[in-house]
């Protein structure tokens, strides 16, 4: 099976990939749009907006009359927002798929935007952002971000400042879709049980009239960074919760796969080095974790953990520390074979739905132009050793960019600065 691009009379491309023994078809349109592209007044768009597409077309008036739609045909549906990419999928049985389409494309083509409904949903965002600051553990990479890139669209959250939320008005709105939203900097992709005939006549006629806008670029991160950096946000909590880890690189980078599977080591798992060191053995957190997030022109590793009041030193000692054996010591066969195997069974098992393989090809669509598959990520994936593990950990975990976010009460800047080396 192979992802097959064809290009609509407006110049949007679409990526077909046909799976003849599914009974669903997943359809997602990206953008290459996200709060990185916004700025100080109008940060949180990407995310209102979104929002509003489910709110009304001159066809179906109200959001009633489009999830009632696709309640009727039995449709998953829903939407995203990133930092750097905004994506809307409805997913069907395959007989429903034309109908799917006519409304998502009805969504994103023809969307009133009315001031009514702006109002009306200022609230339900703003409670949104009151959910996201009242959960640490939901927050604390926001607040790492903050640590990495300060005050500049990288740093901020992707759901805005609250005063935006309250103020954005339908020109703002009209102003950044008729910028962000078209045929330029969009793609659509398609996975399923289709004819490939109907499925292409379909999407010109939904999407083949898509405007052609004049799409704006974001501003690119520089990182600059000499010593550790520290960021504590004070919140009464009865845990602290932080985020400890390094600078890295962009998405696409030669060692993109290498710092994965490093991360799997470190803390992907519930037999990873951490969870095991962390959790089981000193019993200093139930909720430990590491990941990697890379952007198009920036990207970090962090662990994650929710730990005592009283045993923060101890616990950001014993991160640094893991973190270290990965640059003094090579990862040995064993322990590498079972990150690896583990990396694989997690991809295969997470993509046994059209929506797993739209969302495979889609989140790359913001970062590269060409799209590799996954049996193409596994290959990449074998070919890993322990001494490329111990070159990219020596190569990012350095003091000038290491860094660390802290959500909890009464924290000092000098009561954690003075463990922050590596």
């Amino acid at each position: 099976m192979k992802l097959k691009k064809i290009i609509l009379k407006n110049g949007m491309p679409a990526f077909l990939f046909k799976i003849p023994s599914s009974k669903s078809v997943t359809t997602l349109v990206m953008f290459k749009t996200g709060s990185k592209y916004e700025n100080l007044k109008n940060s949180g768009l990407s995310h209102f907006l979104e929002h509003m597409f489910f709110k009304g077309t001159e066809k179906r008036p109200t959001t009633r009359d489009i999830s009632g739609e696709l309640d009727s045909i039995g449709a998953e549906f829903n939407a995203f927002t990133g930092k750097e990419y905004t994506g809307y999928y409805i997913k069907s049985q395959k007989a429903k798929v034309d109908i799917a389409l006519d409304v998502l494309s009805d969504m994103l083509i023809n969307s009133k935007f009315e001031q009514e409904e702006i109002d009306r949903e200022r609230g339900v965002i703003v409670e949104e952002l009151n959910m996201y600051e009242d959960n640490p553990l939901m927050h604390i990479e926001d607040v790492f971000e903050s640590c990495l890139y300060g005050n500049t669209p990288a740093g901020w959250e992707t759901i805005g400042f609250k005063k935006n939320i309250l103020n954005l008005n339908r020109q703002d709105f009209l102003n950044y879709y008729n910028s962000q939203y078209g045929a330029n900097g969009s793609a659509i992709f398609v996975a399923g049980n289709f004819s490939e005939e109907k499925i292409k006549k379909s999407l010109e006629k939904k999407f083949g009239n898509f405007k052609k806008n004049k799409y704006k670029n974001k501003i690119k991160v520089i990182e600059k960074q000499k010593t550790p950096n520290l960021k504590i946000k004070n919140k009464k909590t009865d845990q602290i919760t932080l985020s400890l880890g390094f600078r890295a690189f962009p998405a696409g980078h030669k060692d993109e796969r290498i710092l994965k599977l490093l991360s799997v080591i470190l803390g992907g798992s519930m037999s990873s080095r951490l969870f095991i060191g962390l959790r089981e053995r000193r019993g200093l957190a139930y909720y430990v974790r590491s990941g990697v997030e890379l952007y198009s022109d920036c990207g970090y590793i962090s662990v994650q953990a929710g730990i005592p009041k009283n045993k923060l030193e101890e616990s950001i000692k014993v991160i640094l520390s893991e973190y270290k054996k990965l640059k003094n010591d090579l990862v040995s066969s064993e322990e590498l074979k079972k990150a690896k195997d583990l990396f694989a069974g997690r991809l295969i098992v997470g993509m046994e739905g059209t929506d797993d393989f739209t969302n495979w090809y889609g989140h790359q669509f913001p970062f590269s132009n060409k799209f590799l598959s996954p049996d193409e990520v596994l290959k990449k994936v074998e070919k890993v050793s322990s001494k490329d593990i111990k070159r990219v950990a020596n190569n990012l975990f350095m003091n000038n960019k290491l860094n660390l976010a802290i959500i909890g009460e009464g924290i000092k800047d000098s009561d954690v600065k003075k463990y922050l080396k590596i």
